[in-house]
């Protein structure tokens, strides 16, 4: 069983490199509880979902951050991550991660 060490200081840098959504977490920590973060998911209307820390882990969701940050580098508009992929897409893909 091979460690994943690099992918996983990557998702988290992208993360920690991210001022808005440093301020978005900081102005809205009171309606995402500990161990969650929001995160804005869809293609022209974007939705707001609170998913747990522990999907940094996950290879698929990398590749999701990693989509992420080709699209919009550090600097996501909506103030929080942003993650470029449709909704439903996201949701087939989060609901296989639990």
């Amino acid at each position: 069983m091979a460690i994943r060490v690099p992918r996983i200081m990557q998702a988290k840098q992208i993360l920690r490199q991210s001022k808005l959504f440093a301020n978005e977490a900081a102005s809205t920590s009171k309606d995402v509880p500990k161990g969650y973060f929001a995160i804005y998911v869809g293609e022209s209307q974007k939705k707001r979902f609170i998913v747990p820390v522990s999907f940094l882990n996950q290879p698929s969701f990398q590749k999701l951050l990693s989509l992420a940050e080709e699209e919009f580098g550090f600097n996501h508009p909506m103030g929080g991550l942003t993650i470029p992929c449709r909704e439903d897409v996201f949701i087939h893909l989060t609901s296989s991660l639990h």
